[in-house]
């Protein structure tokens, strides 16, 4: 009986092997298969994607009206936008005048250069040709015959030639040339800077470029370079400051208004004032003084020269006859009197003082009228700053600003007490 069952079982064996096996092989190759609805990505419901745009619009809006209720309440400000880039236009003049005012720089410079080496050379030729003539007179007075006439003839010639020479140097002032080109140089190349710095700076616009000719224009007229027909007069009836800058527009006077605003105030204004008051009286006053006193003197050297070597051409024509004496000495004294005079005149660039002084009674001038200028103007906004104005003005007369508050309140002082100020107000010439 176990012996049946044992077989039975062991029967059966193979059987289940092979349905295990059958079911392994179909559990293999039927693979569950995968269902694409059920892994598919859904994507956000329409009402979200309209909250979240909704959201985005009214947060726009939201700003855009912030932004303009900002700058509603600021009447004098304008919204910053694009349409504040200058013209293109308007920068290309600018940079044409840029490179004209470069230019000028050059110019005045290399003929500055030029002018300079005409006083040397010619005073030092006239120098030798007149003790020259002076020598030979003097030698011709102690000679006799043929060597007496060559001599005496020789130097007549070169006295007559030294005095020609002398009143076309007299009458140029090549030393006075050189500091008109130093001085247009230098204030063309401040000018070459503002030019720049509106540029790189600010927004330029149409009244930039009218204010840059204009400067230009003033500049070209207040130092000409041809000597014929445009040269300034070197011996003027009437001392002037030099003006090289562009009239002011009259501007109303302020009756009323605002005094306080764009860095301006009441003590503000009356320091202003009172540095104006001292530059009119002392500086300005001061130079044209000096520049009187350097004209003068230019003016007798300009005549002494000429006349004394015209003198020992006289003097050395007579040597050898009746007056042989006495037409030696003149000869032989008035040349060397002419080349001393000379050397004082153009070796001391007497011209060159006159004309400093000049130029600097214009730069106190057009500080004069720069002050003016702004304290004239009914608005303050459209003034300069008044913290930056009190700045430049203490740092063109060499001055800081509580030195330039004590000069004020000096001032104010010497009139009240009716006394005149003795201190100058710069401190740099």
């Amino acid at each position: 009986m176990a012996s049946l069952q044992s077989s039975g079982v062991i029967g059966s064996l193979p059987h289940s092997l092979s349905c295990c096996r059958r079911g392994m092989i179909r559990a293999t190759i039927n693979m569950p298969k995968l269902r694409t609805g059920g892994l598919s990505l859904k994507l956000p419901a329409r009402d979200l994607v309209q909250e979240v745009l909704d959201m985005g619009v009214g947060l726009t809006a939201a700003t855009t009206s912030h932004v303009e209720k900002k700058y509603e309440s600021r009447p004098n400000t304008t919204l910053p936008c694009v349409s504040n880039v200058s013209d293109p236009m308007v920068i290309a003049k600018l940079h044409a005048m840029m490179e004209a005012v470069a230019d000028r720089v050059e110019m005045h410079k290399n003929i500055g250069e030029q002018r300079d080496n005409w006083n040397h050379l010619l005073l030092t030729s006239i120098n030798a040709i007149t003790l020259t003539a002076a020598t030979m007179a003097g030698i011709a007075a102690t000679s006799v015959g043929g060597p007496l006439v060559a001599l005496k003839l020789s130097s007549t010639l070169m006295y007559l030639a030294a005095t020609g020479m002398l009143v076309v140097m007299n009458k140029i002032q090549p030393s006075q040339l050189v500091e008109e080109q130093r001085n247009a140089a230098r204030l063309f190349k401040q000018l070459h800077g503002q030019i720049q710095r509106t540029l790189s700076c600010g927004t330029p616009t149409s009244t930039d470029v009218e204010e840059a000719m204009e400067k230009v224009l003033a500049l070209d007229k207040a130092f000409p370079l041809p000597l014929l027909g445009a040269m300034l007069d070197k011996f003027p009836e009437t001392v002037e400051p030099a003006v090289w800058w562009p009239q002011h527009r009259q501007r109303q006077e302020r009756q009323s208004g605002r005094t306080d605003g764009n860095g301006w105030s009441v003590e503000l204004e009356e320091e202003m004032r009172e540095v104006v008051g001292v530059l009119k009286r002392k500086d300005t006053e001061d130079y044209l003084r000096l520049g009187k006193i350097a004209l003068k003197v230019n003016k007798i050297l300009a005549i002494s020269g000429p006349l004394l070597t015209g003198l020992a051409a006289c003097g050395t024509a007579f040597v050898g006859s009746s007056h042989g004496p006495w037409a030696a000495t003149l000869g032989v004294v008035a040349g060397a009197m002419a080349s001393v005079v000379n050397t004082m005149e153009h070796g001391g660039q007497v011209g060159m003082v006159f004309e400093m002084y000049r130029g600097n009674a214009g730069f106190f001038r057009m500080m004069e009228e720069t002050i003016e200028s702004n304290l004239n103007e009914r608005d303050v906004g459209r003034r300069e700053n008044g913290e930056l104005f009190e700045m430049k003005v203490a740092l063109q007369l060499g001055r800081s600003l509580s030195g330039l508050k004590d000069l004020a309140a000096s001032s104010y002082s010497s009139s009240q007490k009716g006394e005149a100020i003795e201190e100058f107000a710069s401190k740099l010439f």
